[in-house]
């Protein structure tokens, strides 16, 4: 408490001075103090933001935190941050392209920010780009200090610092900027956490309380350690986790959509620990809860509603998420076992959302299409089909709407051209992944062959296009043309 009145004192000295405010322990950087505030501090993570912004919100508590919790330590690291909305010649000079964007200042020169967005991962990522990779625990104080400053804390007792499994150690904790790692040759520290030489131990506040490394020690498999036995075996996903959730070194999660309010946790998810530990070096367990009024449009992702719950999803994260589902709701351990074991063995087909088949499906002249007729329809070789792919909130797919109505009115005649459309939403196709909407797509009869549509999306440049069959040179796209509007991303489940 100390350190952080002082520190408060020493801000309110350099806000008398003129050059900076402080909020909550943060620097107040500006266009006119900026320079001079990286000159006079070595060490400056910046964090770029709008006052707008979500993320940035969510982030506020815990950079917060990270500011305070630094200065209690008297540490030379200090947290800034600019409101990119007031200050855009600071924001275009360091071009700044979404927030929040948080850069790093070393001696004045900025890298960017790679670490998480809670307060300790935030602190364990600035001290490592200030310090050491490990930190020389040479007593038992040292080391007890150390577990004490750091929530997830990897060390490494070796007798030997200069072995191949000491430097090994060292390489690792050099990559891994988002862990902080210790490091001793003390026998009373090895003594006190009961450590064999060589042995490398994460120590953590839940679960088991410690876990010790197994197996070869790499850089990959140390690194694979420390991202997946620093996480519960069960993991609450929210804004602070998603990024470990998504960033780590498991692509399978096994989703517990769930009400805590309704006790799912401690009926259904809790008996599962065992298979969680049985299984957590292939699959990441995760709940998701339904009282949550943010996770309303995970629900939708995954074509479901809050009713179902307590329900279950597996998820793979390639370069698309493919998503499983089980053959039945029975969340007993048993059940859900044999689907992981099937999952694994490669023997489960991809679960793909699809809308029932309007009985109207082809009295309109643009011809609506669901994951059912999409084949029968867009793959007959006897025609050409333009199907637009959209999502249903997308404000360019309302826009395009009426035009697209009058191209399938002139087209309705015409048995060589169909005019579809498909709610990307609602229907998924094994072999076509949509990322932006409107997609819009022209399977061309014969061949089949498959041509994105890149002109304007304009009546005319339509008509253009179907005329020629698809065989049309880009056009320039029109001066005030938008961004199509992208689906959500994984981390943004």
């Amino acid at each position: 408490m100390k350190f952080l009145i002082c520190a408060l004192l020493a801000a309110a000295f350099y806000v008398a001075a003129g050059e900076v405010k402080v909020e909550e322990g943060v620097l107040i950087a500006t266009v006119d103090n900026f320079k001079q505030l990286v000159a006079d501090n070595e060490f400056v993570l910046v964090e770029f933001y709008a006052p707008w912004c979500g993320h940035c919100k969510a982030l506020a508590p815990e950079y917060a935190k990270a500011a305070q919790q630094l200065a209690e330590k008297e540490s030379p690291i200090k947290l800034a941050k600019v409101d990119a909305t007031v200050e855009g010649e600071l924001a275009e000079q360091y071009q700044v392209r979404g927030y929040p964007t948080l850069k790093f200042f070393r001696s004045g020169a900025p890298v960017e920010y790679s670490g998480g967005r809670q307060a300790a991962d935030i602190i364990a990522w600035v001290t490592k780009k200030t310090g050491p990779p490990a930190k020389d625990l040479s007593s038992v104080a040292d080391a007890e200090q150390f577990l004490k400053e750091n929530e997830i804390g990897i060390i490494g007792f070796f007798k030997d610092t200069d072995s191949e499994e000491a430097k090994t150690f060292t390489k690792a904790a050099n990559a891994l900027d988002s862990f902080v790692f210790g490091v001793s040759s003390n026998d009373d520290v090895i003594a006190k956490y009961e450590a064999n030489n060589n042995d490398v131990i994460l120590f953590k506040p839940f679960d088991d309380k410690k876990s010790v490394f197994e197996g070869e020690l790499t850089e990959e498999t140390l690194k694979k350690f420390a991202q997946v036995q620093s996480l519960p075996l069960i993991v609450d996903f929210n804004h602070e986790s998603a990024s470990k959730i998504f960033g780590g070194s498991i692509k399978s999660h096994l989703l517990f959509f769930v009400s805590k309010e309704a006790g799912h946790i401690e009926a259904h998810v809790d008996p599962l620990k065992e298979i969680a530990k049985k299984y957590r070096d292939d699959i990441l367990f995760v709940t998701i809860s339904s009282d949550e009024e943010d996770h309303t449009r995970i629900f939708e992702f995954f074509g479901m509603n809050k009713e179902e719950v307590p329900t279950i999803r597996l998820i793979k994260l390639e370069e698309d998420m493919a998503k499983y589902k089980p053959e039945s709701n029975d969340l007993s351990a048993e059940t859900i076992e044999a689907f992981l074991k099937k999952f694994l063995d490669g023997k489960l087909k991809q679960h793909l959302l699809s809308q029932d088949l309007p009985e109207d499906w082809d009295k309109q002249p643009v011809k609506v299409l669901v994951s059912s007729n999409f084949e029968s329809v867009a793959l007959d070789k006897s025609k050409s089909v333009l199907v637009e792919f959209y999502a249903p909130w997308c404000g360019h797919c309302k826009q395009l709407a009426p035009i697209y109505d009058q191209l399938a009115e002139k087209y309705k005649d015409n048995t060589d051209i169909v005019i579809a459309k498909m709610d990307s939403t609602a229907n998924e196709l094994e072999n076509i992944k949509i990322s932006s909407f409107p997609t819009i797509k022209y399977f061309r009869k014969d061949d089949n062959k498959v041509v994105d549509y890149n002109l304007d999306r304009t009546l005319d440049d339509f008509i253009k296009f179907l005329d020629a069959n698809g065989e049309v040179a880009d056009a320039e796209p029109a001066e005030e043309t938008e961004e199509e509007e992208e689906a959500p991303k994984k981390d943004e489940l």
